[in-house]
């Protein structure tokens, strides 16, 4: 029977680190990290993630600044608002929601962001500097990930980890943080022949492909850790690729959904501001 790890139990202890912070700077008469979020439209999952960057930056004492703009805006009014934060020294994080509606050309606009507020990092400039292993902001899903295996307590380097999903978001950036940390990685994806055999040879699994249920017990090696980054709502519930209790059964680690690495990312994105000003 396996562990389950704990994203809010993990999340707190960032979370008192960054409460910590705030209150230092405070203290000393030094500038509060302050994040811009940005919405365009009303998409229901960019709202909610919104509403929760603003409950825990309050939590925390950081300054949060909210931006919803209509649905129709031009692509052109969003480049002058970001333009118009870059240069603000009192914002040091700029969130761009996502997605963005269709008329809008997301990379002509991620690529205005200052590079030095990109927290989520969007920009070309942060992406580049991340595959390249230079100081970046690190993507905060994956950031999640890496802290919620190393709170395992198990050593990553020279692991056999296996990624299902290879987004830009997700996938590929958690692939890299691993081949940072030493593990040997593979990549699968929706070609991917042989996908059950591969699997079942995972130390480390970390499922992204928003499929609910669709890794059970069978793709799991005895001992695992496995991390379930998919977020389906079924029914009215949050349910996540990996078949939990057949997984739980067979893993030495898994994360829960909801539970695991959701509850980090937000914090992760929080941190992401606060080491901007370290």
């Amino acid at each position: 029977m396996g562990q389950i790890i704990d994203g809010k139990l993990q999340a707190k202890k960032y979370r008192e680190k960054i409460a910590s912070f705030v209150k230092e700077r405070i203290n000393n008469g030094l500038q509060i990290p302050c994040i811009v979020s940005i919405m365009v439209g009303n998409d229901g999952g960019s709202m909610y993630y919104l509403e929760n960057q603003k409950r825990l930056c309050d939590k925390l004492g950081v300054k949060f600044q909210s931006i919803i703009l209509n649905e129709n805006s031009a692509e052109s009014d969003i480049i002058s608002l970001i333009i118009k934060l870059n240069e603000d020294k009192n914002v040091n994080g700029i969130m761009l929601q996502l997605p963005l509606p269709r008329h809008i050309n997301e990379k002509n606009v991620t690529s205005i962001i200052s590079e030095s507020k990109d927290i989520d990092s969007l920009t070309y400039e942060n992406t580049g500097k991340f595959y390249r292993g230079e100081k970046a902001f690190v993507p905060c899903t994956p950031r999640s990930i890496i802290e919620l295996i190393k709170s395992t307590g198990i050593d990553i380097a020279g692991k056999n980890a296996i990624v299902i999903g290879r987004s830009n978001i997700v996938g590929k950036p958690v692939s890299q943080l691993l081949l940072n940390e030493n593990a040997t990685v593979t990549i699968c994806h929706s070609k991917t022949k042989n996908l059950k055999e591969i699997c079942s040879k995972a130390d480390i699994l970390v499922s992204a492909v928003g499929n609910p249920g669709f890794i059970t017990g069978e793709y799991i090696k005895e001992g695992a850790v496995v991390i379930d980054v998919g977020t389906t709502v079924v029914d009215g519930k949050l349910k996540g690729d990996i078949c939990f209790d057949e997984a739980l059964n067979k893993s030495a680690f898994i994360t829960p959904v909801p539970g695991g690495v959701g509850a980090m990312t937000t914090t992760m994105l929080i941190l992401n501001v606060c080491e901007a000003l370290w």
